[in-house]
């Protein structure tokens, strides 16, 4: 019988060849031979792990183990601490990541506008993406006090500069021939932003996006070790005061889980976007 699968443009069936038939199925199996690599390598780490903490190989009471890592995380879930800790690191992240978003299109889009603006605080923005974000946490609590305003510029202050710099050369790279089309048919700034500029710009607005939700993340972290009493930052500092291998851990798992959620979600609404557009 031979293999039929509906054409993209018409909708029809057609005929695969076999060149085609053995592509997808070479395609097919490394996909599953990566996956399943990529699951070996993840369980046999953990195995290793808990076989060299429960056979006193490595000190359990340091490097912890899986088991009591999973132990502790059922523990917090059953006291419903564990999701007081992750709402407020969540909330904290996408307040500073949409204000990243926002204020970085904004500004990219003044320096755009103006050719004296930008060519005056380009300098300052290179050397303010290059400053230790981590300095400037301390300054944050005594201008702003220890509160998640706090927290939540520090999260934009790892990310901000950097993004302001990537839109605005995203948005002189455009092509001039457009541009010099809207003019010509007399349009304005206002035209040539909205028809070409912007347009032109989404990939590089969804990749500066899939960059800066880590970024606020690392920042927010960084403002949670310094200046929380709640979140996942404040419970890893806390963990490593008091000793709490299990906790410090755990709080470590859950923050990779966390980037991994956070980067697909980005992921499938750049996925969605170009479906449709």
């Amino acid at each position: 019988m031979k293999n039929l699968h509906k054409s993209p443009d018409t909708g029809a069936p057609a005929v695969l060849s076999t060149g085609h038939r053995h592509y997808l199925r070479h395609y097919h199996f490394h996909r599953l031979l990566v996956i399943f690599f990529r699951i070996f390598l993840l369980t046999g780490f953990l195995f290793l792990w808990e076989f060299c903490a429960s056979h006193q190989i490595i000190d359990s009471f340091i490097f912890s183990s899986p088991s009591k890592i999973m132990n502790a995380l059922l523990l917090m879930i059953s006291d419903h601490s564990i999701f007081l800790h992750l709402g407020v690191t969540l909330y904290e992240t996408f307040v500073s990541f949409f204000l990243v978003i926002f204020v970085s299109i904004l500004f990219a889009i003044l320096l755009w506008y103006s050719n004296n603006l930008s060519e005056i605080l380009e300098p300052y923005l290179v050397v303010l993406n290059s400053l230790p974000k981590s300095a400037l946490a301390p300054l944050l609590i005594v201008w702003l006090g220890a509160t998640k305003t706090t927290i939540i510029v520090t999260g934009m202050s790892v990310a901000i500069f950097g993004s302001i710099l990537n839109l605005y050369t995203s948005f002189r790279s455009t092509d001039p021939g457009k541009i010099k089309l809207i003019y010509t048919l007399r349009g304005n700034h206002l035209h040539v932003l909205t028809k070409v500029i912007l347009p032109y710009s989404i990939p590089a607005i969804i990749s500066n996006m899939k960059v800066n939700i880590g970024l606020c993340l690392v920042g927010v972290i960084i403002g949670e070790f310094l200046a929380a009493k709640e979140g996942l930052g404040y419970l890893i500092i806390y963990s490593s005061q008091v000793f709490k291998m299990d906790w410090l851990l755990m709080s470590i798992c859950i923050l990779c889980v966390f980037a991994i959620f956070l980067y697909a979600l980005i992921d499938f609404g750049e996925k969605l976007y170009f479906k449709h557009f």
